[in-house]
């Protein structure tokens, strides 16, 4: 990413930053919404996620200038995602959800500009986790789906 493309995430995050709950909100609406199958990943009591979604995004947005001092953050993010039972193909599906969140809130300051700006932020974002994930599996040579089907066991089951 580009500098002025840095600048326009950055300004159009603090523009969606004093309503943030409400952005996080929406942003699980809209995905549970459009992909069902999705649901039975997250907890019932959606609003500490969507909290923490947006506290991630913070991160990630204050520091697209210097992504390799996020990156290790970034990882331990994608290793826990792959234990939660988050595949390859789910990457697409948030960043169509984000895209959808960002321009209902942004309204018009959501230009063509900002839209792939924040395509081009979400991308590299996505191919680093995914990476990450990749690495993880290879290093512990655990199966993923074995691994998800218990983490979602021990959820439902309160372990």
């Amino acid at each position: 990413m580009n500098q002025d493309m840095i600048v326009l995430v950055q300004k159009s995050f603090r523009d969606v930053a004093p309503i943030a709950d409400t952005v996080g909100a929406t942003f699980y609406a809209r995905l549970f919404e459009t992909h069902p199958e999705v649901r039975p990943m997250f907890p019932e009591d959606i609003r500490p996620q969507a909290r923490k979604l947006v506290q991630m995004l913070a991160m990630v947005v204050n520091g697209l200038h210097r992504l390799h001092a996020i990156q290790p953050e970034v990882e331990a993010l994608a290793r826990r995602h792959k234990d939660y039972g988050v595949a390859d193909a789910h990457y697409p599906v948030v960043g169509e959800t984000l895209i959808w969140t960002l321009e209902h809130h942004l309204g018009d300051a959501f230009t063509p500009q900002v839209r792939g700006a924040w395509l081009d932020a979400f991308t590299s974002l996505a191919q680093l986790m995914i990476g990450a994930s990749h690495d993880a599996v290879h290093a512990s040579g655990a199966d993923s789906d074995s691994r998800a089907d218990r983490s979602n066991h021990d959820a439902q089951h309160g372990y």
